[in-house]
This record gives C-alpha cells, structure tokens and sequence, in this order.
C-alpha cells in the first residue's frame, strides 16, 4: 500500500534548530518498511500550528489525497496531535479523507477502524486539544510576565525601534528589550509633525502622508506606505513610551479587555504631548465626530455648538414652515421637551453673538499682544537647547561621513571587497546619514519659525482688519475663520462659552503679512478661562 508521511513542528526556530522532523521521518520510515507500506511522498510542515488548517503542506497533501485517482491510501503520522489538535478540525479532515479513501495512522498511538477505535482517535483527540490550550496558557503566563519586566516578546519591532540583546537568558536565547532605533526615529517624527501642523500650509491626512513618502522614494522597512500602516503608526502609543503587550488575540485579531493588557514603560520617540495632540486630531477627523456634512454646511455654527447643560450638539431646527431659523439641542429634539433646559435660539441672534465676541474679546488689541508675548516665551524656552542638539547632530553627521568615505577609499584602494556585507553596512551609513539630515532640517525648522519675527504692531493691524471683516458677515469668511480659530462653543441659555487656538491667530497675522492669505491651523489653547469671553444671549 502505497502511503505519505506528514511531519510537523509548530515553529520555525524549531524546524531550523530541532531534531524533531527528522527523528519524526526517520521513525514513520522505519515503521512503513517493517509493515510493508510503501512511501509515495513526504509532506514537512517547518513551523505551522496544528490548532487550524492554514498550513501549506497540509493542504497540498490533502489536495492530493481528494485527487482522483489518489496517489495513496493513508497518511502516517508520529502521533496525531501532529495531524491536528482540533477535535472538531480533526473530525472533519478524517470524514474528508475517509471518504477520498484515505485513512489518517500514528505509529504510537494505533487505533482500530471499528466504532470503539473511532471514539477511541476522538478521546485523543480531545486530549491533544486541552493539551494545546494548556500549553498556550502556559506560555502566555510566561510571556506576559517577561513583558511586565520590561522585556519583548517577538522578534520584529515596530518601526522606530531596535531589539537590543541583553545579557540575561531566556527559555530561548537571551532577553531582549526595546530601544529606539536612531536610523529610523526622525521618520517616526516627521510622520507625527506633518499629521499635526501639516506641510506647506496644507493639512496632510495619512492617505497624503503615505504618497508623501512614497513620491520622495522613502520606504518602510523596503515595503511602500500605506494609508492603514501611517494610521497604525500614529494610533501606537509605543511612539510616546509606552508599549501594549497582549492588546489582541493573535488568531482572531479581536481586541482583548484592557485588563489583560500589559503595558511596558520605553524610551519615547515623541512627547505624550505630541502624541496625544495627534489623537485629538485624529478624533477630530474622524466622519462620526465631523461628517462632511458640518463643512459643507452654510450655517455658521453646526458642529461647533454645543448644549451648556447636557452636552449634545445643537443642530438647526425651523418653525413656521422655515420662516425662522433656530439652534436647538439635540436632546430636546430627540426626547420630550423637560429632557433638556436649554431653550432654541434663533441662528441669527446667536451668530451674531459669537462673531462679536469673537472681534470684541478675542481679537482685541491688548488679548493679542499677550497672546504674542506668551507664545515667544514658549518659543525662547523650546529653542534653548536646540542649538546643543544641532551641534551633537552636526558632530555625528561629520563622523558618519568621515567613517563613510573612509569605507569607500578601502574599497577603491582594494583593501576591501565590495560584498554583500559591505553594501548593507554602506546602506545603513546612507541612511542613518538621512535621518540626521531630517533632524537637522527639523530643529532648523522649529529653530527659524517666522511667528517669532511678527511684532505687536502687525499683529494688532491685522487684528484690526479681522475686526472689521467679521463684522461685515455674508460668504465664507467668517465660518472658515471662525472653525479654524474656534473649536468649541457651548450656549445654555444665559451664556455662550468658546473656546480654541491661539497660534492658529498669530499664524493667520504672519500669513497676512506675508501675504500667503490662507486659512491656518494650529493647536495651542487661547481660551483656558470659560469666563474670559462669555457673551451675553439678550
């Protein structure tokens, strides 16, 4: 009888570094030869779990085995738990089989064809199963307690980061832990600063950061980027310093519950300032918070207004066949009328509230100024120590390049032959030569930012003339000014609360001034006192 072995192993570091497949061969080949089987063909699973089917191997050999006509009758296995450790996985497969008159034999564990034999290959079955979940169980307890101490699990990182081996054994190897990876880091930064104050003076979602990339011929990894992988990156809170073991299941992708969660302390990328900004912008983004229809609408405040006393948005509502035009709470709409106290407003007479108080007691000459003079205190402190930081920047540039054309004059000279190994080693001294040079575009950047040339004269004359144009209401001005100045208004009844940006002002000032006239977006708060701008509803 003509038949096939399977042999299997669950990991690849198994299949290159253990004796288990060829002793499983050995032992399945000395077995056939003393029952007279012949062996038509060997199947080698190198590192696949037995708890599925997705395993190539095993569906070649059962695509085989189906085949008409089949090119044998049995498949022998070491034990049947390298078969399957699935009761109902190991069910169907052997129904299948059965009837493409194949039969699944171990050489240790033997059964009759008879119904007693058949239970018998299912309470073994079962067995291997509960065995394979123990075992699981067992290795997740252990796996979670290297997390908890600081350790990884896995073998490749997350863009940005580097394993670093420690001299600390493991059950496989030696511990390891992540740092970051100073080749790869600016790029991670520059991901997370072109999201948040864009490029150009245009916004760039993950979409436009992927084509960014891919335009200039900058890869992830030698992969091109993808919308998901930009997205993936800048929802990973391991960027801000803090790595999540055991958020999902690996073979379902689902979530788990934040209590199985492990989360590792590490060396950040970016400030959890930076990265929590880009969440609130993402949020922002999102179609469920802002659908098109908020931009796209002509009424000066949907999206923005919001109920003072319980929180849900006030949309527009119309009396008297649309004669009258109101801003009424969502609440009071959907239930009865004693649900919210807020009454409805008429759009006219509360838009022209917040335009008011938008000229009257944000943009006023002295608000201004202060806003000016905060700002350039901030900007004095961030840069005291960015010209250290280019100096350290500069010095290793120098060295990166005297060590580079050190590696080239060897090889011109024929000290050293240019291989495989010397080409990678090139490669990685050409890249981490431009990550240096985006960190130093970037300090310089960060260093010359034009808000700290404006003066309190150009931004009191441009706050003069935003004044007057607000004022003057009609068209699209004042929604797009008043989206990008303003991210929150809250209206009970007795009073109207705003609160938004302060650089996105004196951005717009330096932008008049020089003359880019575009809508600007920023993030700093400029309203932190509700009281400081209330306008009054009567």
């Amino acid at each position: 009888m003509a038949v096939a072995l399977y042999a299997r192993v669950s990991t690849t570091r198994q299949a290159d570094k253990d004796l288990s497949i060829p002793d499983q061969l050995r032992q399945m080949r000395d077995w056939c030869q003393r029952n007279g089987y012949s062996v038509g063909k060997e199947y080698i699973e190198a590192g696949a779990s037995a708890t599925d089917d997705k395993r190539p191997a095993f569906q070649a050999m059962v695509s085989d085995a189906t085949a008409k006509p089949a090119p044998f009758e049995a498949i022998i296995v070491h034990s049947l738990s390298r078969f399957f450790r699935d009761m109902v996985e190991f069910a169907i497969y052997e129904r299948l089989l059965k009837k493409a008159g194949a039969k699944v034999i171990s050489i240790t564990q033997q059964t009759s064809d008879d119904p007693a034999g058949e239970m018998l290959r299912h309470m073994l079955s079962m067995f291997d199963e509960y065995q394979s979940k123990e075992n699981g169980k067992h290795t997740l307890r252990a796996m979670k307690e290297n997390a908890r101490q600081g350790y990884f699990n896995g073998s490749r990182p997350p863009f940005g980061f580097k394993l670093e081996e420690l001299d600390l054994v493991a059950a496989k190897g030696r511990k390891k832990r992540l740092v970051v990876d100073e080749t790869e880091a600016p790029t991670v930064r520059r991901v997370f600063e072109i999201y948040l104050h864009g490029l150009n003076g245009e916004e760039f979602g993950s979409k436009q950061i992927a084509a960014y990339f891919n335009e200039r011929g900058q890869t992830l990894r030698g992969s091109a980027w993808t919308r998901t992988r930009v997205h993936n990156m800048l929802c990973d809170t391991a960027y801000m310093g803090e790595y999540v073991f055991n958020k999902k299941n690996i073979r379902t992708r689902t979530a788990k519950p934040e209590a199985e969660w492990v989360k590792v302390k590490i060396e950040a990328i970016v400030t959890p300032e930076v990265f929590r900004a880009v969440a609130a912008k993402r949020h922002q983004r999102s179609p469920e918070v802002t659908p098109a229809r908020v931009v796209n609408s002509p009424t000066l405040l949907t999206g923005l207004l919001h109920c003072g006393n319980c929180g849900a948005g006030m949309t527009l509502a119309t009396g008297k066949g649309g004669r009258y035009r109101y801003y009424k709470c969502n609440t009071r709409i959907g239930k009865s009328i004693g649900a919210c106290t807020t009454p409805a407003v008429r759009v006219d007479k509360l838009d022209l509230i917040v335009l008011n108080a938008l000229a009257d007691k944000v943009l006023t000459p002295e608000r201004l100024k202060e806003m000016l003079r905060e700002l350039k205190q901030r900007l004095k402190k961030a840069h005291s120590g960015q010209d250290d930081q280019a100096r350290v920047l500069r010095r290793e540039l120098a060295e990166l390049e005297a060590a580079t054309n050190r590696l080239y004059e060897a090889v011109e000279k024929g000290v050293l032959p240019m291989d495989e190994t010397l080409t990678a080693r090139a490669q990685r001294l050409k890249g981490r030569r431009d990550a240096l040079m985006i960190e130093l575009a970037g300090v310089r950047r960060a260093k010359e930012m034009p808000i700290a040339m404006l003066t309190a004269s150009q931004v009191e004359a441009f706050g003069t003339a935003l004044r007057a144009r607000l004022r003057q209401g009609g068209g699209s001005f004042p929604k797009r000014y008043l989206r990008h100045f303003v991210s929150d208004i809250r209206f009970d009844g007795a009073r109207v609360m705003m609160s938004g940006r302060k650089a996105a002002i004196l951005t717009a000032a330096l932008e008049n001034e020089m003359g880019t006239a575009r809508v600007p977006t920023s993030s700093l708060s400029w309203l932190p006192d509700l009281g400081s701008n209330q306008g009054p509803t009567d």
